[in-house]
């Protein structure tokens, strides 16, 4: 358990589950039952921003993850006022017009001496999501009185598909998978 790997993906279907599922395919973790951990990353671990997870084991095993993960389904809007600048008016109405969000995840990781933090983040704006991501670095570091000088985040984005459901994740896969039974 030596490399936790980090890869992100996305996927597009016509079900919340589906797209999630296509989402993990993408990031060639589908094949695992994921157990989700809180943030820490072991002092010996290296993490690794991969394009797709390599092969971590059998089909059906158990994959300890951190996991960030957003979907969007057909009916998910949000307003969207001109020029994209909050409290700005549309000029026919004051209503704001409507669109369709975009959906992003992001994943960082501090590390340094000793063991480290991941902090997951989801939304909108990839530069919002980064910026979520470094405070709350910060904050998980300087609560744990921690010196994390070694930083990387990774951020995975789409344009939400306005018939479908669309899903991003990024996933920091810890080492190996366990048999489940």
């Amino acid at each position: 358990m030596n490399t936790i790997h980090v890869a992100g993906g996305v996927g597009v279907a016509d079900t919340a589950m589906a797209s999630y599922d296509a989402a993990l395919a993408d990031a060639n973790l589908h094949n695992y039952n994921l157990v989700a951990v809180s943030s820490v990353v072991p002092a010996e671990a290296t993490v690794e921003a991969v394009d797709e997870a390599p092969g971590l084991g059998p089909a059906g095993n158990r994959l300890t993850v951190v996991e960030a993960r957003r979907t969007v389904g057909p009916g998910d809007e949000v307003d969207f006022r001109e020029g994209g600048r909050a409290g700005a008016e549309d000029a026919d109405s004051k209503r704001a017009p409507r669109r369709r969000p975009d959906v992003a995840a992001g994943l960082g990781w501090a590390t340094g001496p000793g063991p480290g933090l991941f902090y997951e983040v989801t939304g909108e704006e990839p530069t919002d999501v980064r910026e979520r991501i470094e405070s709350g670095l910060d904050t998980g570091a300087g609560l744990r009185d921690w010196d994390l000088p070694d930083r990387e985040i990774s951020v995975e984005t789409a344009a939400a598909n306005p018939d479908r459901y669309t899903t991003v994740v990024v996933i920091a896969a810890y080492g190996e998978s366990e048999p489940i039974l």
